[in-house]
This record gives structure tokens, sequence and C-alpha cells, in this order.
């Protein structure tokens, strides 16, 4: 009525859903070897259909917003990090518009960050999303991520990660 948000809480959920519609494709396939060995974590990488808007893909309170970037942080400490695109650091933020912000509650399917794809791909970069859980050997957790080469759509649940 006034404009006013509903206070959100973080919900004790283990499942893990696609960022985006695209090529699901298992991390090792990555083309960037911090991603494909695992040095960040285990997770997914997906090949995103022109016009995808990045999603959470877990419910999280935001705790970094980097533009190419997004970190989360579900309710058991288990951290998200999502990087968009390959090198795509250093263009410094141009094709990123994010649309939360630290301290955010997110819930699974809320827009994170729209990109202009056609920005990477004149810069010859690569589109693709990594999702990695960078502290899930800290924290113990047992992560299991589809990992078949598949066509997805926002929202659909790849996998899970309990701890």
């Amino acid at each position: 009525m006034f404009g006013f948000k509903k206070k959100r809480e973080l919900i004790d959920d283990q499942r893990i859903f696609a960022v985006a519609s695209g090529e699901l494709i298992p991390l090792r396939a990555v083309d960037d070897p911090v991603f494909s060995q695992g040095m960040m974590g285990r997770g997914y990488g997906l090949n995103p259909v022109e016009n995808a808007v990045v999603q959470a893909p877990v419910f999280a309170k935001v705790t970094l917003v980097q533009g190419h970037a997004i970190g989360l942080e579900r309710a058991d400490n288990l951290q998200y990090l999502i990087h968009i695109g390959i090198d795509t650091v250093n263009l410094s933020g141009k094709p990123f518009k994010p649309l939360v912000a630290e301290g955010d509650i997110v819930e699974v399917g809320d827009e994170l960050v729209k990109v202009d794809w056609n920005e990477i791909t004149n810069h010859d970069l690569a589109k693709t999303v990594m999702v990695v859980m960078p502290n899930e050997q800290k924290l113990g957790a047992t992560v299991q991520i589809d990992d078949q080469v598949r066509n997805v759509t926002t929202g659909e649940e790849v996998g899970f990660a309990t701890r």
C-alpha cells in the first residue's frame, strides 16, 4: 500500500537452483582453471541464453556485490559465489547492473544482476556463469550437483548442499 517491503528472513533450504536459463555444464568444463580445478569450491557452470537475468540460486543473505560477482550466504553459513563471465572483472562493471545490495535477503528466483551480454561478447569474453561454494570444504558440506550437460530454465533445481 505504501511501498513497504515485507521483511524477509532466511529460509533453511538445501536445494540449489539454476541462476539463469541456458546450458548447464560441469564446473570442470569451465574455461577458467581457477574454477574448473575446484580452487574456488564445488559448483556448476552455466552458459546463459541472451537476455537472461542472473537470479538467486538459493535462499540467502547478500554478502558481496561487485557487478561481475555476487556473494551469498545461506542460513547454515554455506557461502556461494556467483561469478558472471570469464575475465569480466576487466570490464570495470560496465555490463552489469546489480539489483541487490549487501545485507539484502534473497529468495530463489530473485533477480540479482541484469547483464548486457553483448558487451561481454563484444570484448571476446565468455559469458559462462560460475556458481561455487568457496567454504564448503571448511564447513564439511556434502554437495551434489547435476553433472550432465543439459539445457535448464531459470529456477530449475540442479543439486543440493547439506552440512
